[in-house]
């Protein structure tokens, strides 16, 4: 379910993409006083975003601490995190929360399995 919300924003975004271009174009021939033809860009699919690298990151939880305090640490120190055990993971993308999961081991590897895709409302809030 989770595969085909993404699915579905990707194409979103495809197709915003693809408006962001003929407005550009529009605006080009605005520019130039529509006296020269200006090139229509091709159509977009979602086929053109496939090959674009994300940095997707997890964040456990926070702490902060001062200096003095983290060069006390050593071997076997605890670090206190703000979140609560069983407490969602946030998932971001560029730095941007998109996602919330939850810790899953898969083939002795740590995952995240997503659990809750954010809308563009509550991604709009969180940057406010």
């Amino acid at each position: 379910m989770a595969d085909n919300e993404i699915e579905k924003g990707l194409e979103g975004v495809a197709e915003a993409a693809g408006e962001v271009a003929q407005a550009a174009t529009e605006a080009a021939t605005s520019a130039a006083g529509a006296t020269q033809p200006v090139k229509k860009a091709p159509a977009r699919t979602l086929e053109f975003l496939m090959d674009v690298a994300l940095s997707v990151s997890v964040e456990v939880g926070r702490a902060r601490m001062t200096i003095s305090d983290l060069l006390q640490m050593g071997p076997g120190s605890v670090v206190e995190l703000e979140k609560l055990a069983g407490e969602p993971l946030d998932i971001f993308i560029n730095g941007k929360a998109v996602a919330r999961g939850e810790a899953v081991i898969v083939n002795e590897k740590f995952g995240v399995r997503l659990t809750d895709i954010m809308s563009p409302e509550d991604r709009v809030e969180g940057i406010v």
